[in-house]
């Protein structure tokens, strides 16, 4: 599981800290203010009070050694900006930052913002499921703590046959479909056309570059595929 750094504990920091502590992954939490600090210290693994826009007490905590930072920081979009710099030049893999226009999310990703969140259109819940599983394209979901998802095929998963796979028993998935990638090149240069859609997909299947697998399993299941 990444180790996570959130910095910035308003209404969206701190429901996306909690989510990810939740599902398991290792959690900093960092703000500011002591009371946001201490309202959520007992729910993450570090909660820390401190100034990010401070290189020398990122460090100190080791927010360059997490594998993913989300800057949610609201109130200062200089806080902000400044923070995402800061994180890119410590070297953090991954810093997904918060905008709230467009004109700001560009400004972002022109400094090193891999990623933009805008907290008024995507929830917290959303975003915790695409860091915990970068491979699930979509999920939807169909009961308490089960989910249908859409999921890139891994490279491991290529030019293998379900059988071979038997995804039930090693992963604890069904796959219920697979979408193929839409159109090939034919021998004239001309597309040929694939089914948009596979369902029940045969034990004989053979899993192809490109392929989508639908699946339907526990969230934890789902979030535990294997990604590029």
């Amino acid at each position: 599981m990444e180790k996570f750094a959130v910095i910035g504990l308003g209404l969206f920091g701190t429901e996306l800290a909690m989510r990810l502590a939740d599902a398991g992954a290792e959690v900093i939490a960092i703000d500011k203010d002591p009371e946001l600090v201490e309202a959520i210290r007992d729910k993450v693994a570090v909660a820390v009070c401190l100034d990010s826009a401070n290189e020398q007490a990122l460090l100190s905590q080791g927010i360059d050694k997490v594998d993913v930072a989300i800057v949610g920081i609201g109130t200062s979009f200089e806080a902000s900006a400044l923070t995402t710099v800061i994180l890119k030049q410590l070297g953090v893999p991954r810093v997904i930052s918060r905008a709230t226009s467009p004109v700001r999310a560009d400004i972002l990703a022109r400094i090193g913002a891999d990623s933009v969140i805008n907290p008024e259109h995507e929830s917290a819940e959303r975003w915790s499921s695409r860091l915990l599983a970068p491979a699930v394209m979509e999920r939807s979901v169909v009961a308490e703590g089960h989910s249908l998802a859409q999921v890139v095929a891994p490279k491991i998963f290529h030019n293998k046959t379900l059988q071979e796979l038997d995804m039930p028993k090693k992963y604890g998935v069904l796959v219920v479909a697979i979408r193929p990638p839409a159109a090939e090149a034919g021998e004239e240069g001309q597309p040929t056309e694939r089914p948009s859609l596979i369902t029940a997909p045969g034990p004989d299947r053979t899993i192809e570059p490109g392929d989508v697998l639908v699946v339907i399993g526990e969230n934890e299941a789902i979030n535990a595929l294997p990604a590029d």
